[in-house]
C-alpha cells in the first residue's frame, strides 16, 4: 500500500506543472512576467522588433515582458530552452528564418523538433535585406564588387549574424548566381558583425535596415543592393538585384512568436488576439517602416503555415547549393 501511495503521490506531482498550465485561462492569464527569448545578442533587428513589441504587449496585457537575448549556434540554444520549457505562456520565443527556415535543414542533430516541439502564435514582422560593403572600398556598384570578386577568389569577406542566418544564405547565393567565391565570417548576431564591418574589417554585409542604417548614416556603409522585389523605402536610391538583372536574390529576415508545444488554445487565442491589435496600430507602422519593417500579423494557422512554406524553400536551396555550416 505504501509503494502505492507513493506511486500516486509521484504521479500527481509530475503531473501538476502541466495541469496547472492546461488549466490555465485567458480570464487569468498572465499573472507573472513573461519572458520573451530573442535568439541573437542586443543590437540587431531581433533585437528592435523584440523590444518594441515586447513593451506594447506588456502593457496589454498589465504584467513585464522582459527580453532575455541568448544567442549562438545558430538560434538552436534560445530554441531548444523555450522548446523544453513548460508550456504556460510566460515563456516565448522570438523565432525567425534562421531558427524555423533555414537552420533545421543545415544542423543535422537539433536537441528538438522545429515544427513538433513549438507553438505557432503569430506573424510578427518582415524585413528585406540589403547588400553593404564598406565605405573604404572603391567599389560603388554590385557589378563592381563581382568583378572584384572574380579577379581575387576569396580575398572578399561577407559577415553575417551567425551561420544558417539570412545574412548567411544572401551571401552564399550570391557566390553561387554571380559565380564568385568570398570569405564567410560569422559572428553571434548582427550588432557585432555590423560595428566589423563598418569599421572595415570585414568587407560586406547583407542585414535588414534596423542593423545597417546608423552606420549608413554614419558614411561607413555604402548600400549596393537590395533583396527584394521592391526597392526599400528606407534606401529608395537603391536599386533591387532584379534591376541589376540578377535573379534569385530576393530573401528578407522574418520574426514572428512562438511557444512551447502544448501551449493552452485559450493562452495562444489570447496572446494572437493582444498581438494581433498590436501590429494594427499607427505607432508599430511607423516604427517598423522607420526601420524597412513590414508589421504582418493574421492567424497562428497562418503562421504556422508560412513557416512550413519558408523551410521547404530553404531546404531545397540548402541542397540545391549543398551549403554546409562550416
Amino acid at each position: 500500500m505504501r509503494t502505492l501511495f507513493g506511486f500516486w503521490c509521484f504521479m500527481l506531482a509530475a503531473l501538476a506543472p502541466a495541469a496547472l498550465a492546461q488549466g490555465q485561462s485567458a480570464d487569468t492569464y498572465p499573472n507573472k512576467v513573461i519572458t520573451m527569448v530573442v535568439p541573437v545578442p542586443p543590437g540587431g533587428a531581433a533585437d528592435f522588433i523584440a523590444r518594441l513589441v515586447g513593451q506594447k504587449l506588456s502593457d496589454a496585457l498589465g504584467q513585464p515582458v522582459v527580453i532575455s537575448n541568448r544567442g549562438g549556434a545558430g538560434g538552436t540554444i534560445a530554441s531548444d530552452n523555450v522548446a523544453k520549457s513548460t508550456p504556460d505562456g510566460y515563456t516565448l520565443l522570438l523565432n525567425s528564418i534562421t531558427t524555423h527556415g533555414i537552420g533545421p535543414h543545415l544542423y543535422q542533430s537539433l536537441p528538438y523538433d522545429s515544427v513538433k516541439d513549438f507553438t505557432p502564435l503569430i506573424f510578427v514582422a518582415n524585413l528585406p535585406l540589403i547588400m553593404t560593403i564598406n565605405t573604404g572600398h572603391a567599389m560603388k556598384s554590385v557589378a563592381e564588387v563581382i568583378a572584384y570578386a572574380k579577379a581575387n577568389p576569396g580575398k572578399l569577406s561577407f559577415a553575417s549574424s551567425g551561420n544558417g542566418g539570412a545574412p548567411h544564405l544572401a551571401g552564399e547565393l550570391l557566390q553561387t548566381v554571380a559565380g564568385i567565391k568570398m570569405l564567410h565570417v560569422p559572428y553571434r548576431g548582427s550588432g557585432p558583425a555590423v560595428v566589423d564591418v563598418g569599421a572595415g574589417r570585414v568587407d560586406i554585409m547583407f542585414d535588414a535596415v534596423p542593423s545597417l542604417l546608423p552606420l549608413i548614416q554614419a558614411g561607413k556603409l555604402r548600400p549596393l543592393a537590395a533583396a527584394s522585389a521592391l526597392r526599400n523605402p528606407v534606401v529608395p536610391d537603391v536599386p533591387t538585384f532584379e534591376e541589376l538583372g540578377i535573379k534569385g536574390m530576393e530573401i528578407s529576415l522574418w520574426y514572428g512568436l512562438v511557444g512551447p508545444a502544448g501551449l493552452p488554445q485559450p493562452i495562444v487565442q489570447r496572446l494572437n488576439t493582444e498581438l494581433a491589435k498590436i501590429l494594427k496600430t499607427p505607432e508599430i507602422a511607423e516604427n517598423f517602416a522607420k526601420q524597412g519593417a513590414l508589421p504582418m500579423g493574421g492567424s497562428p494557422q497562418d503562421y504556422a503555415a508560412f513557416m512550413r512554406s519558408e523551410s521547404d524553400r530553404w531546404g531545397a536551396v540548402v541542397r540545391a547549393n549543398n551549403i554546409k555550416i562550416e
